[in-house]
């Protein structure tokens, strides 16, 4: 029979094709940016511990002058004053062009000023005086290592609350999973409590299971922990190259309402960007028929 979701598949594909990357302000290389992802690309730009602001501008700037949206993210607990904070909003507008940012606690255990949390930077009203007009927060289908569920679902709404008040679009950039199911549920999750904000879902890879494993370790991931175990075992060693693969064909054969919120992509390159623009390029296609080969035969 004809299955009803291969219009989401068809869409999914176009939006993998159109996923956002992400890099470091230390040491990126533009020309290989350029060498690998067309412009309007959007690149996120992470702000780590003890990353200088100046850095994170001038990465900005330069991917703005080369044809990509540079998409900052702000580090609520690196943020020394309001001031600095103002600062450093002024120069992404004004020497970048910058109208959309990533919200983020930050790794720091204790906040080096006054803004202990995104949700307390966003209450500063500095966001919409400087004209930014998108903000993308994070979501964690398999969990927050410092939140139960219920916190994590409450906190979104209250940025979905915070979105319509201040007239930003708010979307949320997911957590990397290593298969579908967690994130299937999760937005499973959002709808039953009429959460309606846009879905951005993050992938990793492709990169070696060891590199994975390594990041996966550090952000907390969970339960899919043992879809890499899996394949680690499949492969047999540790530096075969894992790709989301099998989180793309379980997205791709779900049923459209559980996947009608999602938005875009967005992928970590902890293999390197090379690798994350050859997986890009030959997935969407490659995914897509896998998936409708799976619903062909529901």
């Amino acid at each position: 029979m004809t299955a009803p979701n291969l219009p989401s598949s068809d869409r999914l594909a176009a939006l993998l094709d159109s996923a956002s990357i992400e890099i470091s302000s230390r040491g990126y290389r533009l020309p290989e940016l350029l060498e690998n992802f067309r412009p309007g690309t959007e690149v996120t730009i992470t702000f780590l511990p003890g990353d200088n602001g100046r850095h994170n501008v001038d990465a900005a700037s330069a991917l703005r002058r080369v044809g990509f949206s540079p998409v900052p993210h702000l580090a609520a607990r690196e943020m020394p004053s309001r001031q600095a904070l103002d600062d450093f909003l002024a120069r992404l507008r004004g020497e970048a062009d910058v109208s959309r940012v990533l919200l983020i606690a930050g790794d720091a255990a204790i906040a080096r000023g006054p803004f202990k949390s995104s949700r307390e930077l966003a209450a500063s009203g500095l966001l919409e005086q400087h004209g930014i007009a998108r903000v993308s927060v994070a979501g964690h289908p398999e969990g927050h290592p410092y939140l139960d569920q219920s916190g994590t679902f409450a906190l979104l709404k209250a940025w979905q609350d915070w979105g319509r008040a201040s007239d930003v679009a708010v979307d949320i950039v997911t957590q990397f999973c290593f298969e579908s199911p967690p994130i299937l549920t999760w937005l499973g999750e959002l709808d039953a409590r009429d959460l309606a904000l846009p879905v951005i879902i993050g992938l990793a890879g492709p990169a070696t299971a060891a590199t994975l494993t390594k990041f996966a370790l550090r952000c907390g991931i969970g339960r899919s922990m043992r879809a890499l175990r899996g394949q680690i075992g499949r492969y047999g060693r540790l530096l075969t190259d894992a790709a989301p693969d099998e989180v793309m064909r379980g997205l791709l054969s779900a049923p459209n309402q559980v996947t009608a919120s999602i938005a875009g992509f967005h992928l970590f390159p902890f293999g390197g960007l090379r690798k994350a623009a050859s997986w890009l390029r030959a997935d969407p296609e490659a995914a897509l028929r896998s998936a409708r080969q799976v619903v062909s035969t529901v």
